[in-house]
């Protein structure tokens, strides 16, 4: 089954530059951005934990700035 949507020509353009190939079909490139949405893999608890307990290092100002990393690590 097919049906018409009417999108803006500004959004036809975007999906024109999402195509892989000239002849690509949008239905293509639609269905392709959907499914690139989808996290097949999602995050473990302990990948959670490290994110949350990072965040909370952040908060507290536990934290190094890349000039401080780089003189840790006698790359300047």
């Amino acid at each position: 089954m097919k049906t018409t949507i009417q999108v803006e020509k500004s959004t036809k353009k975007l999906l024109d530059e999402l195509k892989i190939h000239p002849r690509e079909s949008y239905d293509s490139v639609i269905r392709r951005l959907a499914l690139e949405r989808i996290d097949y893999e999602p995050l473990s608890e302990e990948t959670i934990k490290a994110i949350e307990e990072a965040l909370e290092d952040i908060k507290a100002g536990r934290l190094y700035s890349s000039e401080e990393v780089r003189r840790e690590l006698e790359l300047e």
